[in-house]
Order: C-alpha cells, then structure tokens, then sequence
C-alpha cells in the first residue's frame, strides 16, 4: 500500500489512492484519478520516475501515509527518487486530476483545493510543472511512460492527450 518499486520492468504499475511508487525505463505507472491529483516526477538524464495519488490537500498536522497528501507527497516523492540517484535539479512535473466530481459548488469541491495545495508544494521545492490537464467533471486514467517522462490522459468520450 506504501511505496513500490520497479526497476525496468515492462509490467505496468498500478497506483490506487493514496499511493505511490516509483519506476525507471522503460516502466509504466498508470492511475485512475477523479477529484485526486496525480503528480508524476521525471528526471530526464536517469530515466527515473515517481507517481503520488494525492487524495487530500493536507495532513493538518494528522499523521498519514506521505502519498495521501500534497503537503507530504512531494517531499516523500523526492526523497524515494534521491535514494535511486535522482537530483531535484533537473527534474520535471506533470500533474492531471482535480475534476469536480459531484457538480460545481457544495462542500464537496476537493478538486480545486487539491490541485491549489500541489501547484504549492511543486513551487516550494521549485519544481515546474511541464504538463498539466486539470479540473472538469469528468474522471481520468492516466499512464506515465518512464521512457519518455510523458504522460497520457485519458476522459470517457474525449480523445486521448499526452502531456
């Protein structure tokens, strides 16, 4: 349920909520994202990856595990990638999720307060953000290719995007 690891293997890895794991060329991570946000790390020279499910904004203070939170999931991400050699320098982000899955306005828009508490935690340790597809109504699967660093989004009745 934690953090797993995959070294060049061609067997996709699945990421459920609040996961994540983390993969080198030419490894697959693919996630079915509603109002959750997955962040996918890619550094280019090492062809190493990280995928976080991130379910909620924030920890407040409550113990959790890393992956569930934008707050601790970058950090969590970036430490898992420097024990495998990769560098923050360098390093790029792609991030799809966010959609408003139970109509716009309510209590229950944890959508926007998601991707709001990734882009923050993504420019606090000054990593861009080269590929986003964000927010709608409608849920997504996602697979990130770590022979690339792309990632492939897609919604029921829209054609696939690669960002």
């Amino acid at each position: 349920m934690g953090l797993e690891t995959s070294i060049a293997t061609v067997k996709p890895i699945s990421v459920g909520m609040g996961q994540m794991a983390i993969a080198k060329r030419p490894g697959t991570i693919t996630s079915v994202l509603g109002s959750c946000v997955g962040i996918a790390l890619f550094h280019p020279r090492t062809a190493i990856g990280a995928f976080a499910h991130v379910v909620m904004p924030s920890t407040a203070g409550k113990q959790s595990h890393p992956a569930r939170h934008a707050d601790t999931a970058v950090p969590h991400l970036l430490q898992a990638l420097a024990e495998q050699g990769a560098t923050t320098f360098g390093m790029v982000a792609r991030i799809a999720g966010g959609a408003s899955m139970f109509g716009s306005g309510g209590p229950l828009q944890i959508g926007e307060a998601n991707i709001a508490a990734v882009r923050a935690a993504l420019a606090a340790v000054r990593i861009p953000i080269v590929g986003q597809d964000l927010g709608g109504v409608k849920g997504r699967r996602v697979t990130f290719d770590l022979t690339t660093g792309a990632m492939t989004v897609e919604a029921v009745g829209e054609a696939a995007r690669t960002i």
